[in-house]
């Protein structure tokens, strides 16, 4: 009994690791699992998924919207409320925003770019946006390196560390290219292609490799490549509109007061614009896990390029990230995985390569840039991807 303890807990811990919101999301077991499509498997337990999410809100979440598929089985549930003012029940085909899964969609179309010959992986990205990087960057940066975290350009500024810092600026506009500026001055942070780290960064310079090489918008090409193709007719891209479109919940912050008594801070307004081709899309269950089947069923993106997504950065020790996604191996199964937060919401986008399961699910986390796994967010993932 206590082996089997041991066994358990471990799982858990690697599969927070995995699926944390921030840069801290490393498999602990990744590297070293089989790299082979999941055998067929049980169907969703539905009773499980269903005690995951009961008892919201709480003081972790305010709602859950989860949808779990593929050949194995398919379960839907839906938990919370819409607003705390209300207490009215979580509409479960609401919008919300999806953070850093909107770097699946930036990749995506990268590779496709790239399947068209109009981008080269292997280039450098001063062969398309000279004078991007300046003297400081002695060694090419490529355009594969952007995709994998593993650039070496270190993250760009924003408002402040703290959420106080950056409440007080959610109406206010920082654009991609100061970012990128504020990154680019600070020096690379090691030799491209000699550590993975994660950043917003490297999504923010291939958004303007995009807009570069087709002469158009961001969003536009997003969708024209990626969105349209995949029937994702409920996500779209924000700009500096600080509102959510159509059906949404609310999303929360929980702020500490100096006594120690806590409130929960609504914060469904705010600008994303500086987040952009790195986080700023807004979108739905249902179309998220329509990005990952027609993504995995090789409709997007052609199958020599997607490729690029199930390929993990080659010689790196601990290196998890592919182009777009990260790999996790929990329960004898490989998972390729997306994890996005904003104040407000957290959300996850995973699936086996053969699609026999996949998991998305958005969770009105009231702390979902804090360092650890939300807890219901994990009790979630725990359940739905055995």
């Amino acid at each position: 009994m206590r082996a089997r303890r041991r066994r358990t807990t471990l799982l858990t811990a690697s599969l927070v690791l995995a699926l944390a919101t921030g840069p801290l999301a490393v498999p602990a077991f990744a590297a070293s699992a089989p790299d082979a499509s999941a055998p067929a498997g049980s169907a969703p337990d539905a009773g499980a998924l269903r005690a995951a999410i009961a008892g919201l809100p709480d003081d972790d979440a305010t709602a859950a919207l989860v949808r779990v598929g593929g050949t194995d089985g398919t379960w839907r549930g839906s938990a919370g409320v819409h607003d705390l003012a209300s207490g009215r029940a979580a509409d479960p085909d609401a919008r919300f925003r999806a953070g850093s899964t909107t770097k699946v969609v930036t990749a995506a179309v990268v590779l496709k770019l790239a399947a068209e010959r109009r981008v080269d992986l292997g280039a450098s990205i001063e062969h398309y946006l000279p004078g991007l990087l300046g003297p400081r960057f002695r060694e090419p940066v490529t355009v594969r390196q952007l995709l994998n975290h593993t650039s070496g350009i270190q993250a760009g500024d924003g408002w402040g560390d703290s959420f106080e810092e950056q409440y007080a600026h959610r109406f206010d506009t920082i654009s991609p290219a100061q970012v990128v500026k504020s990154a680019v001055a600070k020096g690379p942070e090691f030799c491209p292609g000699g550590k993975q780290h994660y950043l917003n960064i490297n999504y923010t310079v291939l958004g303007m490799l995009i807009e570069k090489v087709t002469g158009r918008s961001y969003a536009a090409e997003a969708t024209r490549l990626v969105l349209r193709p995949a029937g994702m007719r409920d996500t779209y891209f924000p700009g500096t509109d600080p509102g959510v479109r159509g059906p949404h919940n609310r999303g929360y912050q929980k702020v500490t007061e100096a006594d120690g008594t806590a409130r929960f801070v609504d914060v469904t307004e705010w600008n994303q614009a500086d987040r952009w081709a790195a986080g700023d899309m807004i979108s739905t269950t249902a179309d998220l896990e329509r990005l990952l089947t027609s993504l995995f069923r090789g409709r997007i993106v052609p199958a020599p390029q997607l490729e690029e997504m199930f390929t993990v950065a080659p010689g790196i020790d601990g290196a998890t990230y592919s182009a777009g996604l990260q790999r996790f191996a929990y329960e004898g199964r490989v998972y390729w995985v997306k994890t996005g937060a904003r104040y407000g919401y957290s959300s996850v986008i995973a699936a086996t390569r053969n699609l026999s399961r996949t998991l998305v699910y958005s969770v009105g986390s009231t702390d979902a840039k804090g360092e650890d796994m939300n807890p219901v967010a994990r009790r979630i993932a725990l359940t739905a991807l055995k």
